[in-house]
């Protein structure tokens, strides 16, 4: 979807809420900072706050995108008991086919291919066997594609982030309020063992008084970017458009777990920053002969961007992104409390008092007594059957087990709204020079007072 698509939709869009009285919000990608932060709840809509799923006795899958997240998902789904794959979804015809291929070779019925250009998901999303819509899209298209799923009736969830500016976010939470669809951030990060025994330890009070967290994306991915294939012919072009937080859900996802957000504290504002470019210019130089289309792009994005968040109830939080520098790999991941502060990359712990004075003790150390029963109990399938460490299997066995079990999902439309919206939020504080910039309160109020479950229990 190019810039010129991406504004004369979103154009139309406002033109739409003109005629329907529907609150004007943030254009994506413009310089026009129209937010409502706190519109009110459109007429006949719900919350959906810890609304539990009905119970499914198989759990029915389209996948829209069969590249290389769509097919790792795919894997994962086909070890697990109670899944059919219904429908897959892909503008490359030869793509759905190794994937249906796969499904049939798994033992499991064919299922139905949309091939027929970039807009068929709306033709797959109208089928009656069908209870989740997965997309693994490309970013522009994961807003488009859950709208259509919740609108045709169907439980939708997507790969991050989850929606592109505050328009896209609110629109989500209208209308899984609307059409009573879970919309869900498919954050597999939530997930990682070391992720799950934190979030064990902070509801037992190991950590004390929560005060401060932090969390980012940094990977080195020039010669991924570079590619003339898979997320090389897409993922760069946001580089050229905008400078902010591009990735921010896998830092953010967990970290947000740790501290409740949405059920008892919110993101209140963020200041955000960034580096000089450097990066991918100079990767282009050495990389790239002279005669690429690729010397005809200026990147806007700075190599590193920072930014802090304030909480309602006062904790902060740091937040960074870096995807275009030589680096090892790191989500941060930290936690400090009172009584205890996490370090991850390696992951290890300090709590107040421990034996042998002021010294880190590996995470692993504390698993016997924290680790989580979703890893103590199916982390050997997880090991063997899913990417990531097995986090991505662990995600989507829980999807799967809160569908056939009628329970609430572990995270819902509102924490993918915030943990995705600071692609957007974090421009804006950018363009203005690093002014605060307030989140938009996503659940109406209704974090203060929210006892809904958030994350995978730990007992």
């Amino acid at each position: 979807m190019s810039r010129r698509d991406l504004l004369s939709g979103a154009a139309a869009a406002l033109a739409a809420a003109a005629v329907t009285g529907a609150p004007a919000r943030l254009l994506a990608s413009t310089d026009d900072w129209r937010v409502d932060l706190t519109p009110p709840r459109l007429a006949g809509n719900g919350s959906m706050l810890g609304v539990p799923f009905e119970k499914y006795a198989t759990v029915r899958v389209a996948i829209v995108g069969t590249g290389l997240r769509g097919s790792s998902v795919l894997g994962e789904l086909l070890a697990i008991e109670g899944v059919e794959i219904t429908a897959l979804a892909d503008i490359v015809p030869e793509k759905a086919q190794r994937a249906a291929d796969r499904v049939v070779k798994a033992g499991r019925k064919a299922p139905a291919l949309y091939t027929n250009g970039e807009r068929d998901f709306e033709r797959l999303v109208q089928r009656d066997d069908i209870d989740f819509v997965y997309t693994a899209t490309p970013w522009p298209w994961h807003t488009p594609v859950v709208l259509a799923a919740m609108r045709a009736g169907k439980h939708a969830g997507s790969e991050v982030p989850i929606a592109l500016s505050v328009d896209q976010c609110w629109e989500l939470v209208d209308t899984s309020e609307k059409t009573k669809r879970h919309c869900l951030l498919m954050e597999n990060c939530c997930y990682g063992n070391s992720e799950l025994t934190v979030l064990r330890m902070v509801r037992e009070g190991v950590f004390g008084t929560l005060l401060h967290a932090e969390a980012a994306y940094l990977h080195d991915l020039r010669e991924i970017l570079f590619e003339n294939k898979d997320e090389g012919l897409w993922r760069r072009f946001p580089h050229t458009e905008r400078d902010t937080n591009f990735y921010p859900t896998h830092g953010l996802g967990p970290v947000a777990q740790y501290l409740g957000i949405h059920r008892g504290d919110k993101f209140e504002y963020v200041v955000s920053m960034s580096s000089p470019e450097a990066g991918l210019s100079e990767w282009r130089e050495k990389a790239e002969p002279k005669d690429s289309p690729k010397w005809k792009e200026r990147y806007k994005a700075g190599d590193m961007n920072t930014s802090l968040i304030k909480t309602a109830k006062g904790r902060t939080i740091l937040l960074q992104h870096d995807v275009v520098n030589p680096r090892p790999y790191s989500r941060l991941n930290n936690l400090q409390g009172s009584k205890a502060i996490f370090n991850d990359y390696p992951a290890r712990l300090y709590i107040d008092g421990a034996a042998g004075g002021e010294k880190w003790t590996p995470l692993a150390e504390f698993k016997n007594k924290y680790e989580h029963p979703l890893w103590t109990a199916v982390g050997d399938m997880a090991r063997k059957n899913g990417g990531h460490g097995g986090m991505d299997f662990i995600m989507a066995y829980r999807l799967v087990q809160c569908m056939r079990e009628g329970l609430a999902p572990d995270f819902d439309v509102y924490d993918a709204a915030a943990w995705s919206v600071p692609y957007a939020l974090c421009e804006q504080s950018i363009k203005k020079g690093s002014a605060p910039i307030k989140f938009p309160d996503f659940t109406r109020g209704a974090w203060r007072t929210s006892t809904a479950p958030q994350g995978p229990s730990p007992t």
